[in-house]
């Protein structure tokens, strides 16, 4: 019999406004959830490991201008772009964790190779950077990075003294930017992944809950798998990725209920906006948000795929 395998993606979650969504724009938007997914899906289907499939996942999204991760980060008040990323591995619990990111293409491959090469969990700035091209990375410019609409984001955020995705003409700028990818493998393996630019004219070197094991982040192989999207700063004071899964384990709480009891309840209630994406060592798919929608997309057990935006679908 074969084992269950699955993967879900996520683009980041918050106050994405349909009628302020082109058609086109709509259209590349989905194409790229879809291709995303797809990739983490073929490795699944080739008997690969849920790291390699949620880091494959994640890496497409990374290399799209639409999405604050990568090509599409957001620029920091000093106009340029910082990114966060981390993986775990549900088995042993391995984890890798980069943050402050400016000159490499990929940070979610980066992630994998210091768990899989490093002595240590997290790495930073320039240390993280030296390793990467200790261990194959490129070196990839700043303009590779720099994009029209980031760019216009910042200079209406630096006026007006703010230092989030707010207020501009584009469907989703009130979007807590984020990308992730969680999978199921058929070796029984869960992980997760997620990558980002942070929040637009951000100052001191700011780090998100993206790079933060527990918040951001978390695998357990026979429990669950989180990626999460939102106000990064709330996702870590409530440590939501982990709350899911101790939730799940010592409260014998489903997928669903964990999930929502979270997202809709404690961190709503704190003030934080955003949502998650889960998978159970079943191999079972939920979104869950508390904003008006989340790009997300899936490929469930029986290999069925969805593909969506707004919370309502």
């Amino acid at each position: 019999m074969t084992k269950p395998f699955s993967i879900a993606i996520h683009g980041g979650a918050g106050t994405i406004v349909a009628e302020q969504m082109s058609a086109e724009l709509k259209v590349e938007l989905l194409a790229d959830l879809e291709r995303s997914v797809r990739a983490g899906h073929q490795v699944l289907i080739d008997s690969g490991d849920a790291l390699d499939a949620v880091v494959a996942a994640v890496q497409v999204l990374e290399d799209s201008e639409h999405f604050n991760a990568g090509k599409g980060s957001v620029l920091s008040h000093h106009e340029i772009v910082e990114m966060d990323a981390s993986v775990m591995h549900g088995r042993e619990r391995q984890a890798g964790s980069v943050a402050g990111l400016r000159h490499i293409r990929n940070p979610v491959s980066l992630a994998r190779d210091v768990l899989r090469d490093s002595d240590h969990v997290m790495l930073i700035g320039e240390g993280a950077e030296q390793f990467a091209f200790d261990h194959g990375h490129l070196f990839t410019e700043q303009d590779y990075f720099l994009t029209e609409r980031r760019y216009q984001q910042l200079l209406s955020m630096r006026e007006k003294g703010l230092y989030a995705l707010s207020e501009s003409k584009y469907p989703d700028d009130n979007k807590y930017g984020t990308v992730g990818a969680v999978a199921l493998d058929k070796h029984g393996n869960l992980a997760a992944a997620t990558s980002t630019g942070g929040i637009t004219n951000k100052k001191y070197g700011r780090v998100g809950d993206s790079a933060v094991i527990g918040a951001g982040t978390f695998a357990q192989n026979g429990n669950v798998a989180i990626s999460t999207t939102g106000m990064g700063e709330f996702f870590i004071r409530q440590s939501v990725a982990v709350d899911v899964a101790a939730r799940m384990r010592y409260l014998q709480e489903d997928l669903v209920t964990a999930c929502n009891t979270i997202i809709d309840g404690e961190l709503k209630t704190m003030g934080g906006e955003g949502g998650l994406i889960g998978i159970n060592g079943q191999g079972d798919i939920h979104f869950a948000m508390n904003s008006s929608g989340m790009y997300r997309a899936g490929i469930d057990k029986y290999g069925t795929l969805s593909v969506k935006i707004y919370a309502d679908e």
